[in-house]
């Protein structure tokens, strides 16, 4: 069974609260984000549920957890993927879902504690 023709559940990660359900384009991956009746959510996990029949297992539904968010405006491509904020500071997390520890918020341009990497080697 083709997965975009599946109902996708979108759950709100913090209240386990079903946000409904939807057909989404592709494969969600963590980290990506999600517009959803006006509002902008971060995938945090992708669950796949798997019933069986006769001749075997199939895929059932998709369940995604997402919490609120605000679709970042900064973006760095970093070894192929897209990661928040400035790659070439050395407090970037070098993930989708976080900009760094001391300023997670954003944004990188005139931060107080922006360090390049190449001032650390």
């Amino acid at each position: 069974m083709d997965s975009n023709s599946l109902l996708t559940e979108i759950i709100l990660t913090n209240s386990n609260r079903s946000l409904g359900k939807t057909k989404l384009e592709g494969m969600p991956q963590p980290g990506n984000y999600l517009e959803l009746k006006g509002k902008t959510y971060t995938i945090l996990e992708r669950h796949h549920h798997y019933q069986y029949k006769i001749g075997g297992y199939y895929l059932h539904k998709i369940s995604l957890h997402v919490q609120e968010s605000c679709s970042p405006q900064e973006k760095t491509l970093f070894e192929g993927r897209w990661i928040i904020g400035d790659a070439s500071c050395y407090l970037n997390a070098g993930s989708e879902i976080l900009r760094c520890a001391v300023n997670p918020q954003g944004p990188c341009q005139d931060c107080l504690h922006y360090e390049p990497k190449e001032s650390l080697t």
